[in-house]
């Protein structure tokens, strides 16, 4: 599963529309529409704040790693 579905997910679980999650976040809508579509290029700083208000974790593992 992508980092983008995940997110979207968690979204609609929350009960939340894209506009609640930039509110919350301090990003734009279109941000958040973005991210849920696996945008190649997404400003972390922003993406840790979207992931925050969802209550999600974002990990880094070595490549080759399982």
């Amino acid at each position: 599963m992508s980092l983008g579905h995940e997110i979207r997910e968690r979204r609609r679980s929350l009960g939340l529309l894209q506009i609640d999650v930039a509110e919350m976040a301090s990003v734009s809508e279109r941000f958040v529409r973005e991210a849920e579509h696996d945008k190649p290029t997404l400003r972390l700083d922003k993406l840790a704040a979207v992931l925050d208000v969802l209550g999600l974790e974002l990990h880094a593992r070595p490549s080759g790693d399982a």
